[in-house]
Order: structure tokens, then C-alpha cells, then sequence
């Protein structure tokens, strides 16, 4: 069983060995120096599955392919909740979800949580904070936060935009990403003034956005982030040949949550293979240019004579699914959506191994299934083997009772959507009219306000008994 990530290079850059590897990190630390630099990087979106073979012959990440040659890589690593804020307060906390109850983006780690970077920095490290964070609460619109409080009554919401592709139409154009350029210009200045310091070591994290789907063009906030861009620069990085176009399964087949996530990502519709296969072009082109922002930070520690004496992770808070599934974003525990890169290098790390071990942000949580038999993950597995299925929602239920974690998220998003509801008073029912499903809503107003009234009348423990009873007929069924 390995710990992982940052938990672990904080433990054993402060001298404490992990429980169980007497001072060593197994399979992947020889023999960690005294007091290393660390650095984190860590994107939003990318799909943990380029960073393998032959994942990555599909667009050209030539700093990863350094950090493989050069370190550790996990060839299983996990999110520990494929969702931005949920993810980040996992990671930055060591808990499991459960335990932080950061159940979607706008709930996450109190403000003031003693994080890992914290703790290193009460032990002599200098600390340095840059990009997106997101660990505390997302930035995200009332229709996302009244979307996932209401996620229990029966409507289906109209959410984001058709996904697309947007080329920037100068070919040379290598900063397309702005934000995140100026966000990692600013990580490598700090870099510069730190290499003068040789007397106390350093953290540093850097948050990128990309390879996370741009906005909605005028569409506004409600409509989420569905635009795909890119310019030729990056394009140039992909083998278009490579791309696979993924396997779907007809409408009339998928399974309602499925259905449901399709759906109110709006793409139930039709799309062409050349559609598809640009999507997914374009996210590779991006995530080129991701992999091009970890190289000005391997650079940058290799030109101040830092490289060997820094520890470098790089990771991903989720993946993203790109098509597959006809889905776009995450929010599912397919492959696409919570594989997550995570690759290691600097002294004491073992050069070019690949630990196949399952792994997640904090700790081993997933389970990995056998996908060299399933490439596409639309089988359901648990009707062959209900034994087996029995077994592991036993073994689940005694490190976490899920029905009752499920019924205190019900209540809180009833108490949340409650407060939200009384801050506006009479202005209720016009507000609620105009998020994001109105052209729905506006037609039979009183009906869908009926079933927001009747759904925060359930009794969440008369909630929990139906789920019960539920699994229980599922489980005879099998």
C-alpha cells in the first residue's frame, strides 16, 4: 500500500518516514536528502492517461517525458472526487471526501484548515502560493450552486453549451492561455529570488487552469465552459492519425445517470466523427500546451542549478472526458474523467520507473478495473459478479456508511438552497425563473416550483430508507 503525493514528500522532507516503508518511499525512493525543495504543479482537466504508453503518442509532451526518464511515474493515480473543489480539498488536506465534506465546487476546506503547506512551513520551508487554488470554493455561478443543491428533484436542467472548437487565427501564437503564462512567468520570477537564498528550502505551488475547457463564447457564466481552443502552434503538436474516436452507446441504452450527464452537457445531439475527432484535437493541443508550462518550471530549476536539489510533482485535481461517453468535463469515475497524471522526480527519486500500484491524491482509494478488457468502460461488471459486488459495498461500508454521508449531503443542500431562497425574499420565484433552465421553467412556472417545495418536504431519513431498500432489491436481484 503506498502513500502518496505531497503527504509523503512532505513526511519525508521533514524526516518522518511514511507508516510501513522504514524511511523509504517504496519502488520509487532510494534515499531522500535532507531538506529538498518541493514544487507542485498542478493543471485542471488532464487526462492521466497521456502521460503512459502508448497514451502518449497521441501529441507530443516532451517535459513529461522528461519527468518519466528522470523520475517516478504512477501508472494508476486516482482523483479522490473527479470535481474541482472536492479534488483540491482532498489533496490539500490528506482527508477522503467524506471526511472534509466538500461535496461540490462552492463547498470546500474551511479558510482557515491547516493545510500540508502549512505544516512544512512551520518546519523552516519558505512557501509560495501561485494560480488557481480552489481548495476553499470555486468560482462558480448561482445557477451551478442552486443546481447542486436541487440535484434531487425531478427536472432535467438545460446546462452548458454545445462543446466546440475555437482556433485562434494567428498560426504562431504560442500564449493562448494567457492567464496561466503570466501565472507561471510569475512562479519562475519568484524561482530566480529563491535560488539566491541557500539557506532555507522552498515550497512552491502553481495552479494552472488549462487544459480545462475555455467559457461559453456569449453565452455568459450560466452556460459554463464548452469551447475547446487552441491555435496551429499546438495543433502541430498532435498526431491527428492517433486520435481514436470513442464508442458510444445508443441513447435508448445509457444508463439514466449517464443519460443525465449527457444531456445537460447538450450533447444528446448529433455530432460527426470529424466533430469528435476535432474536440478531442483540440484538448490534446491543449494539453501540449500544459506540458509546455511544466517546462518552464523544470527550465527555470535546471538554469538556477536548483533541478537536483528540488523534488517536482506534477498532477491533476481530475481528467477529462473529452467525447467519451458522449460527455465533455468529469464528474464520473470513467477512466477519462478520474485518471490523473502523477509523476515525480528530483534526489532520492528512482530514474525511469513506473509504479503500477493503485494510487490516489491522498491515498489509495479507487479500484481499478480490468480496462485491457473493456476499453470503453460499457460493461457493467456487477452483474456478472455479485458475490464479488456484495462483498466490496461490505468492505465499503465499514470504513464509510455511504447511505448516511448521502442523507447529511441532502440536508445540507436543503439548508443551502433554504438560505439562498429566504436572502431574496419576493424576488424568489423571478430569480429561480431565469437561471438556467428558463426557457423550461418559464412555461410552466408553478409546476417546477411545486417540485422544489415538494423535494424540501422529503424527509431526508426517510431518504436514507428508500436508498436502503434500494441497494437491498439490487442486491437480491443479482
Amino acid at each position: 500500500m503506498l502513500l502518496l503525493c505531497v503527504w509523503m514528500v512532505a513526511a519525508s522532507a521533514l524526516a518522518v518516514p511514511a507508516p510501513g516503508t522504514s524511511g523509504k518511499w517504496r519502488g520509487a525512493v532510494q534515499a531522500w536528502p535532507e531538506e529538498p525543495n518541493v514544487v507542485l504543479v498542478v493543471s485542471d482537466s488532464f487526462d492521466g492517461r497521456l502521460t503512459l504508453y502508448p497514451g502518449n503518442q497521441v501529441v507530443k509532451l516532451p517535459f513529461i517525458n522528461f519527468m518519466k526518464a528522470h523520475g517516478t511515474s504512477f501508472l494508476n493515480a486516482y482523483t479522490n472526487s473527479p470535481i474541482c473543489c472536492p479534488s483540491r480539498a482532498a489533496m490539500w488536506s490528506g482527508l477522503f471526501t467524506h471526511l472534509t465534506e466538500s461535496w461540490n465546487n462552492f463547498k470546500g476546506l474551511d479558510p482557515n484548515y491547516t493545510t500540508w503547506m502549512d505544516i512544512m512551513e512551520k518546519h523552516g520551508y519558505r512557501t509560495q502560493k501561485f494560480g488557481k487554488l480552489d481548495y476553499t470554493s470555486g468560482h462558480h455561478s448561482i445557477s451551478n450552486r442552486v443546481e447542486a443543491w436541487t440535484r434531487d428533484v425531478a427536472f432535467l436542467l438545460r446546462q452548458e453549451g454545445r462543446p466546440m472548437v475555437n482556433l485562434i487565427p494567428k498560426k504562431t501564437k504560442v500564449r493562448v492561455m494567457e492567464e496561466d503564462w503570466k501565472t507561471t512567468d510569475r512562479a519562475v520570477n519568484w524561482l530566480r529570488k529563491a535560488a539566491t537564498n541557500h539557506t532555507q528550502p522552498f515550497v512552491l505551488y502553481l495552479g494552472l487552469n488549462l487544459p480545462h475547457p475555455y467559457p461559453s463564447p456569449s453565452s455568459g457564466e450560466n452556460f459554463g465552459s464548452s469551447t475547446f481552443q487552441t491555435s496551429h502552434y499546438w495543433l502541430k503538436k498532435v498526431s491527428y492519425d492517433a486520435i481514436r474516436i470513442p464508442e458510444w452507446l445508443p441513447l435508448s441504452e445509457m444508463h439514466p445517470t449517464d443519460y443525465y450527464s449527457s444531456y445537460t452537457k447538450n450533447c444528446t445531439g448529433k455530432f460527426t466523427e470529424k466533430e469528435i475527432k476535432n474536440i478531442r484535437a483540440f484538448y490534446y493541443a491543449m494539453c501540449a500546451e500544459t506540458d509546455a508550462m511544466l517546462g518552464e518550471i523544470i527550465l527555470a530549476l535546471h538554469q538556477l542549478g536548483l533541478l537536483e536539489k528540488t523534488v517536482v510533482i506534477y498532477t491533476s485535481d481530475h481528467g477529462e472526458l473529452a467525447m467519451e461517453h458522449r460527455q465533455f468535463y468529469k464528474m464520473s469515475m470513467y477512466e477519462a474523467s478520474a485518471h490523473v497524471p502523477l509523476l515525480i522526480m528530483g534526489p532520492g527519486i528512482q530514474a525511469n520507473l513506473q509504479v503500477s500500484n493503485v494510487v490516489s491524491l491522498v491515498d489509495i482509494y479507487p479500484t481499478m478495473l480490468d480496462v485491457s478488457s473493456d476499453p470503453d468502460e460499457l460493461t457493467n461488471i456487477a452483474t456478472k459478479f455479485p458475490e464479488i459486488a456484495y462483498s466490496l459495498d461490505q468492505k465499503l461500508r465499514s470504513i464509510i456508511n455511504y447511505p448516511e454521508v448521502s442523507a447529511s449531503v441532502h440536508q445540507y443542500n436543503k439548508e443551502q438552497f433554504i438560505k439562498w431562497k429566504q436572502s431574496l425574499g419576493q424576488n424568489y420565484s423571478n430569480v429561480i425563473a431565469n437561471l438556467r433552465w428558463h426557457q423550461d421553467w418559464l412555461k410552466e412556472p408553478r409546476k417546477y416550483e411545486s417540485a422544489i417545495d415538494q423535494w424540501l418536504k422529503t424527509n431526508s431519513n426517510q431518504k436514507k430508507y428508500e436508498n436502503e431498500k434500494l441497494f437491498q432489491n439490487y442486491i437480491e436481484i443479482l
